[in-house]
Parts: C-alpha cells; structure tokens; sequence
C-alpha cells in the first residue's frame, strides 16, 4: 500500500491526500457495471492506499454514492467530498439501466437542479442517506455557470445567492457539518464572478488545468493564492484524451476531440517518447507541481486502473522532459513543473 502525501485545503484543517479518487464511474458513466465489479474496484483502491474519493447526487442519479457508502462505512481514515446543486426526484417510470445524461443507470429518480437554501440542506441531507455516512468532509457546487445552464445560469446564481445557497453551505460549514466548500465546475469564469461573493475553502476545477489547458494561471490561480483557496484537479487528462492519446476515438471535453487538440497530443506524445515517459504520467504530475493544487482526482472505473494509476503516479521523470516541453511552447514558462525550485 502507497503513503500518499498530503496537502491542506485553505483554513479548514482538512489535509487531503494529492491523489484521489474520481467516483463517476461507479455511477455506470458511459457504461454499466456491475455491483460486484464496483465494489472490487473500490477495495482494490483502499487496498492501494487511496484515501480520498470524490462523488456526487448527478453520477448515477444516486449510484456512485451508495457504492461509495457501502465501501467505505465503518472507515475512519477517508475523506469524502460530494456535490449540491441538484435533486434527485422518485421517477417510477425508469425501470432499466439506459443511458441517461451519460449513465446507464436504473436508479428510479429524475434530476432538477435546485441551488436554493432549502435545496441545498436537501442535497447535503440526501448524500448522507444515499452514503450511510454521518458527514462527507466537503461539498462542491455543482455545475454552476453558463457552460451548464445557458440562459438559465443568471436564475440559478440568484438562488445561490439571493435564495440563500451559499448561507447554507456557510452554516453547515460553521456548525461543522463539513469542513469546507467550495465550487466543483468546469469553468474559470464563474469561479473569478462567486468568489467576488463567497469565500471557497477549496475549487474543484474539472479539465481547465492539464497538460493541454493552462488558462486558469492567468487569473483564477493567483485569485485563489489570494484567497487562500485550494484547488483540487479534476479531468486531469481532459476527460480521456492525455490517457488514451491521439488515436481516431479520442475525446476531449466529453466529445469527439477536435483536430486543434489532437495537433497538440500528438506534440506531447513526441516529447514524451523521446524522452520515455507515459503521457498521463506526465498529466498527474504537472497538475500536482503547483503549489496551489491539494488533489487531483483522476476518473477511475476497474481494478486494473487502480494499478494503472498508482504506476502512473509513482512514474519517475526526467527534469529533460519538462525542459523541452517548456522550450516547445508545450508548458507555459510560469507553469510549475516538477523539480522547480519555489
């Protein structure tokens, strides 16, 4: 079993483990799987020393958290974040496992998004039970911006903020329900707008910080150094594309990759030959050689990616490697990279 380091998050006194365990798949994301195979995965991924697991309502409607629950009810050792900002309604007419919003779940409840104050105590409340667990450590919320809701976004930041959801989260993170909150999006723009607003102990950032995307150094991270607000690293291989490479079905973004990208891995995955190295090896490492990044929460969906993403994390690489990607216009020059002296 692997020591992870750990790292803390803002003021909370929480210290989160910098890898993690990204639990969408156990809500069937893409494809179904077993409650067996679910339940081997997460034992392989205690067994390897994880000891962070992230969640959410929206994974599975509901699965992803009653996997996670019976896997890790009765341990005092984990950390466990999960998400606000949608309900999962009784739908008695969802009887198979189809795909829904990207899940293949039979779970019989319909989503509606909700960020008011009673909505969020809700959402909080219904993890619990969906968990067995009597708290999670932090709560995000979820998918709120203009990427998600569209034209709809300026109501829901009116219920996060007039309609009292963020005084939710403060109470239950003054009253010690959780021991922080924060924003879990893939967005930069409405983390710089809410944290005007809010004070976020911790931004789960999916996709906007990877090998590929580097734009969240130009305002976001500083903002965050400021506030003394965490970061955790979702999507660090920009949902597929730096794990599986350049090949015809790679995706990017929840969506077939566009050619732009596809030049860029493919200009990644040279230097990363010359130079011996795996790609999403590289991915993990680059994300946690910020200071500001506690975590960063790779999808995991088998046993065989447990171990896969322990070798990938423990990969040694060359400091020639983050050279050249930085003499080739790869990482940014204000990008840290492993090795960096601060």
């Amino acid at each position: 079993m692997t020591d992870i380091p750990r790292r803390p998050v803002g003021p909370t006194g929480c210290q989160l483990p910098e890898l993690g365990f990204g639990a969408a798949a156990m809500g069937n994301l893409y494809a179904a799987m077993s409650d067996t195979q679910a339940a081997a995965t997460l034992e392989a991924a205690l067994d390897a020393g994880f000891r962070y697991f992230d969640t959410a309502p929206h994974y599975g409607r509901g699965l992803s958290e009653r996997r996670l629950g019976d896997a890790l009810r009765g341990r005092g050792d984990v950390i466990v974040s999960t998400k606000v900002g949608r309900l999962m309604d009784p739908d008695a007419r969802i009887t198979d496992d189809g795909e829904r919003d990207g899940f293949h779940t039979a779970m019989p409840f319909r989503m509606r998004y909700d960020y008011t104050h009673d909505g969020i105590m809700r959402s909080h409340e219904h993890s619990l039970q969906r968990l067995g667990l009597a708290k999670v450590d932090l709560a995000f919320i979820h998918d709120i911006g203009r990427v998600t809701h569209g034209e709809a976004d300026a109501r829901y930041r009116e219920q996060l903020i007039a309609g009292g959801g963020l005084k939710a989260l403060e109470q239950l993170r003054d009253e010690g329900a959780i021991a922080g909150f924060g924003l879990g999006v893939n967005e930069v723009e409405v983390c710089l707008e809410l944290m005007e607003v809010a004070r976020f102990d911790v931004i789960l950032l999916a996709g906007r910080y990877t090998l590929l995307e580097q734009g969240a150094l130009d305002a976001l991270f500083p903002a965050c150094a400021k506030a003394d607000t965490a970061i955790v690293v979702g999507g660090p291989y920009n949902s597929g594309i730096l794990a599986t490479g350049s090949d015809a079905a790679a995706r990017y973004n929840y969506a077939p990759a566009p050619a732009a990208v596809l030049d860029k891995v493919r200009a990644l995955e040279k230097v990363a030959a010359r130079h011996h190295v795996s790609l999403p090896a590289a991915a993990l490492a680059f994300v946690l050689a910020h200071s500001q990044v506690a975590s960063v929460i790779p999808g995991i969906a088998d046993p065989q990616q447990v171990a896969d993403t322990m070798r990938l994390y423990a990969e040694p690489i060359p400091s020639a490697f983050w050279a050249e990607l930085r003499a080739e216009g790869l990482a940014r020059p204000d990008a840290p990279v492993p090795g960096d002296v601060a």
